[in-house]
């Protein structure tokens, strides 16, 4: 068996058809759901990409693997998938984007050179680079990670100093003059690489590309598009697209926010941004016009899946690593537990025959980022590691079976580095939000702050906080006490595995060691040899 899995980066689960959507329609990506289980309360670990994708890289919670923020490394040691992955013979290959940022200082305190076969495992998170693509813009960051594809575009004559940024980032005004995707008020104006060059394009034949190089040996592909993420700039003809008359209804109200933290959070700059209308009515369409894009070419990649016969034999999995608000609850950009960022859309073909009865269905259970990296493990033969891995395999759930599952999940927010935390006078030590979600309520610790809570069930648009509600202080103890059962868990222990703490159990002390007896007739009478030269 082999693995294809697809991440597409900031993409809402509410923006496509086969959620439901009615404004866009994404005909391909429904299209493997009809194939697959598509699972409807898919919850990250962090709605902030690094923290997320290591949560995903990891199988572990943030607070478990320390990557709390973008560019915060992690940690040398710190077991990833293509770690198990390489156990079990099995090669696990990126291309595109991860946002890891290596753990230089840890890798120079254990004398590993980042040049060598370790170092550079170590570095990328696990896998093994075809292509990597973070697509950051600044010339002089040695982590920017756009240098294959900046060639690609110099090979067909689109140069400069940071192709990326100058041909698809970059537009062409009205006035003949060169337009940058950073500036929200340009984000119509199509980019200047044609469609077939574009970033979301080259990805995909690059993915292709990989899957045509392997043989019978099985493998697990890391297929990670930037797209549809900022910068909102798009390639004609998905730049003009849709317009404001496609979007779905802004979703928040007037004096949403009663949270003192909120209140400071709105304040900022993404914040006012993005809940300006006309800001919205220009971003939003062409935010839709790149997930039309990627649709178009999940398009492409599964016709050569299907025409190559890798159908039969390769499970595929299409998530993102977060959402992005979009103006809803007075917000923009990622960030925070609402549902249009910490839900995401995940689809899981599996092409055993086990999983014939579940295929075009939906399922409702919770579901966590951290769940793909035991359910790829146990695809390929390794055996289960929850002392490591704190997801659990995904594997019941897609063949039907009526396996035991979680009844709260969890995601974690570091806002240490953000404007709002000074706002608010909180040391960023204390800076951290953790989100318990149980199906209906959502329950969010704020360290030396009130909590926040949001009823799913009568209030699905999550826009009355019940947080400081008098009338709701049982489910808010009830969730707290959720929260401290999952914060209680064993989350560091992982050079002991279940298996070896019973038999150290059952094994009692090491060998010739004695503790407590009396004589040399109580040690043997509890099945202990004793050593001949005492009390010989």
């Amino acid at each position: 068996m082999n693995v294809l899995w697809i991440m597409a980066d900031q993409l809402r689960w509410d923006y496509l058809s086969c959620y439901g959507a009615q404004h866009i329609a994404t005909p391909n990506i429904d299209r493997l759901a009809a194939k697959g289980v598509r699972f409807d309360r898919a919850y990250v670990q962090s709605p902030i990409c690094g923290p997320s994708r290591m949560s995903f890289y990891t199988g572990r919670y943030v607070r478990s693997h320390g990557a709390t923020w973008n560019g915060f490394p992690l940690r040398v040691g710190e077991p990833t998938l293509g770690d198990h992955l390489r156990e079990v013979g099995v090669t696990s290959t990126l291309v595109g984007k991860t946002h890891m940022r290596p753990d230089e200082e840890g890798m120079k305190r254990l004398g590993i050179d980042p040049e060598s076969t370790i170092g550079a495992l170590v570095s990328e998170c696990g896998f093994e680079v075809f292509v990597r693509d973070d697509g950051t813009n600044a010339a002089t960051d040695k982590n920017r990670h756009a240098e294959d594809y900046e060639r690609y575009l110099r090979a067909h004559g689109m140069g400069g100093d940071t192709p990326w940024e100058e041909w698809a980032n970059t537009a062409i005004g009205p006035d003949g003059t060169k337009k940058s995707g950073w500036f929200l008020e340009n984000a119509p104006l199509p980019a200047r690489v044609p469609k077939e060059h574009s970033e979301t394009a080259w990805l995909t034949t690059r993915g292709i590309e990989f899957i045509e190089s392997q043989g019978d040996k099985p493998w697990l592909c890391h297929l990670s598009y930037i797209k549809p993420h900022w910068p909102y700039l798009a390639p004609a003809p998905y730049n003009d697209m849709y317009t404001r008359d496609d979007l779905p209804p802004v979703n928040r109200r007037p004096q949403e926010h009663s949270h003192p933290l909120l209140q400071a959070w709105t304040q900022t700059r993404i914040c006012k941004s993005f809940s300006r209308e006309d800001v919205r009515e220009i971003v939003a369409p062409v935010y839709m016009g790149l997930i039309k894009e990627l649709d178009d070419n999940m398009g492409r990649l599964f016709d050569h899946l299907e025409q190559s016969g890798r159908m039969d034999d390769t499970m595929v999995v299409f998530c993102s690593d977060h959402g992005d608000n979009m103006g809803d609850h007075w917000m923009g950009e990622k960030d925070l537990f609402y549902d249009c960022s910490a839900r995401i859309p995940l689809i899981v073909y599996d092409p055993r025959s086990q999983a014939d009865s579940t295929r075009g269905t939906s399922c409702d259970k919770l579901v966590e980022g951290i769940d793909l990296a035991p359910t790829f493990h146990q695809l390929m033969g390794g055996e289960a590691k929850p002392h490591v891995m704190e997801g659990r395999s995904l594997e019941p759930l897609l063949h039907g079976q009526d396996a035991p599952w979680r009844n709260y999940c969890i995601s974690e927010y570091d806002y240490s580095t953000r404007d709002a935390r000074q706002d608010v006078n909180v040391d960023e030590s204390d800076a951290r939000l953790v989100m318990v979600f149980d199906g209906r309520w959502k329950y969010v610790h704020v360290e030396l702050m009130r909590p926040m809570l949001f009823d799913l069930e009568t209030d699905p648009d999550e826009l009355h906080d019940l947080g400081d509600s008098p009338d709701h202080q049982d489910q808010i103890a009830r969730m707290r006490d959720l929260h401290f059962e999952w914060a209680r868990k064993h989350h560091s222990r992982i050079t002991r595995s279940p298996q070896i703490i019973e038999r150290m159990a059952a094994g009692k002390e090491p060998p010739g060691i004695y503790i407590a007896y009396w004589d040399r007739e109580e040690a043997e009478a509890n099945g202990l040899v004793s050593p001949p030269h005492l009390d010989a």
